[in-house]
């Protein structure tokens, strides 16, 4: 009988790793501030470069009837209609374009112009297979309500996790998460990337990932506050973000790498939201390590995690008054 060995893994982290996080926070604390305030300089100083989903305009979906279609082609003899600003993406079969047009001055009748320009334009190297028109007014609420549900996403969140652990815990989220969407709000208005329902689906997600790091860092402080009663606050919260450091990073590093993937051969239609989400990631993993947790120690929190004083809770505390408390150095 063959016998399978025993794999127990690789550890890519030294189980007593012991990185000092802890003596950079206020250094990491005053960046993330300048950073934030930066991205809000940004974004009132030179906006966002809203897509037609926020800003309104037409979207036509063709197929080329002669092989893959010629982009730059498309680019060159469309920018020359003077219609603003022209948006063309191939994606799916490489005979697929997607090509986007802002709103033009006036009413339907020069939106109709507009498009009986691209079809004149197009002839018959192009079979038109889908046309979507958005109006300003669509496009004002669809705006509207996207950054909506971006901040109800952060109420939530915040809700929860006052809820399950304590109203610092929550203070340390909400800072983290408000953190990564300014951020990412803050490059794609330098950049002038374009903004549109797909980058708030992004937000959203980021959202997800980065609340889910803090959960776990955070029920770990929960755990050592339990387990250290008189290790000093800012010792535990180091200590508690290096016992999670190696679950953080090769979730990131995971994410990261699927979605270097999708940017490179994922095609121009997701190009941004894949930024965004690549963007996320890396900026919500800083601040689970460096927002989050660090908060905790000039916030404070309560040391005594045994519950309300019921009998339960009473005998388990006379039975930890026997042991004597460990303390880490």
């Amino acid at each position: 009988m063959r016998l399978v060995p025993n794999f127990k893994g690789y550890d890519f982290f030294p189980h007593d790793l012991r990185l000092p996080f802890m003596r950079y926070k206020g250094l990491a604390l005053v960046l993330s501030i300048v950073a934030m305030a930066l991205s809000l300089g940004l974004f009132f100083a030179r906006g966002l470069n809203y897509g037609v989903d926020f800003k309104g305009g037409l979207m036509l979906e063709v197929q080329s009837n002669s092989g893959p279609a010629d982009i730059a082609q498309l680019r060159d003899k469309l920018g020359r209609l003077g219609l603003g600003a022209v948006q063309i993406q191939s994606f799916g079969a490489a005979t697929d374009v997607l090509i986007r047009v802002e709103q033009q001055p006036g009413g339907e009748a020069e939106q109709q112009v507009a498009l009986n320009k691209l079809l004149a334009a197009l002839g018959d190297q192009y079979t038109q297979r889908r046309v979507e028109a958005v109006g300003p007014a669509v496009s004002s609420e669809l705006r509207t309500t996207g950054f909506l549900a971006v901040a109800a996403g952060i109420l939530a969140i915040c809700a929860y996790v006052w809820f399950r652990f304590e109203w610092q815990f929550a203070v340390g989220a909400i800072v983290a998460l408000v953190h990564d969407v300014l951020l990412t709000i803050g490059v794609f208005s330098l950049l002038q990337l374009e903004f549109d329902l797909s980058i708030v689906a992004a937000l959203l997600t980021i959202l997800g990932y980065s609340v889910n790091d803090t959960v776990v860092v955070s029920d770990r402080i929960r755990e050592n506050l339990r387990k250290y009663k008189r290790m000093d606050l800012n010792e535990l919260l180091n200590l508690s973000i290096n016992e999670t450091l190696s679950r953080t990073i090769l979730t990131g590093c995971t994410a990261i790498a699927v979605l270097v993937a999708l940017y490179i051969f994922g095609g121009e239609v997701i190009r941004n939201f894949n930024f965004a989400m690549l963007f996320g990631v890396v900026i919500g993993t800083y601040s689970s390590i460096f927002i989050g947790a660090p908060l905790l120690g000039y916030l404070g929190v309560k040391r005594d995690w045994s519950g309300a004083g019921g009998p339960a809770s009473k005998a388990g505390a006379a039975a930890r008054a026997g042991r004597a408390d460990v303390v880490y150095k």
